[in-house]
């Protein structure tokens, strides 16, 4: 099975845009890897950063749903900041 010239070049420049998009990839990781440290550095928790992230990419009504259930289920185990604060 042989491709035609036009295929063989249209493949040609997805595998190069793949390989280009692959290494801004790799630069950017690099690039938040230092960010992460930076703010480490200077002393802030970079676990909670990363969930501060996580949180902030969620949709309003998502994120305030998932923040009812487990407040929900902190009541439920006796776990929530009201009772803990109250003991």
């Amino acid at each position: 099975m042989s491709l035609q010239t036009s295929s063989k070049d249209q493949l040609r420049a997805i595998v190069a845009r793949i390989e280009r998009l692959e290494e801004e990839k790799a630069a950017l990781a690099t690039d938040l890897r230092e960010v992460y440290a930076e703010a480490k550095g200077n002393g802030f928790d970079t676990k909670a950063l990363k969930a501060v992230i996580r949180i902030r990419k969620q949709d309003e009504n998502k994120r305030k749903e998932e923040e009812a259930v487990l407040t929900t289920y902190l009541h439920a185990l006796g776990m929530a900041v009201e009772e803990a604060e109250a003991a």
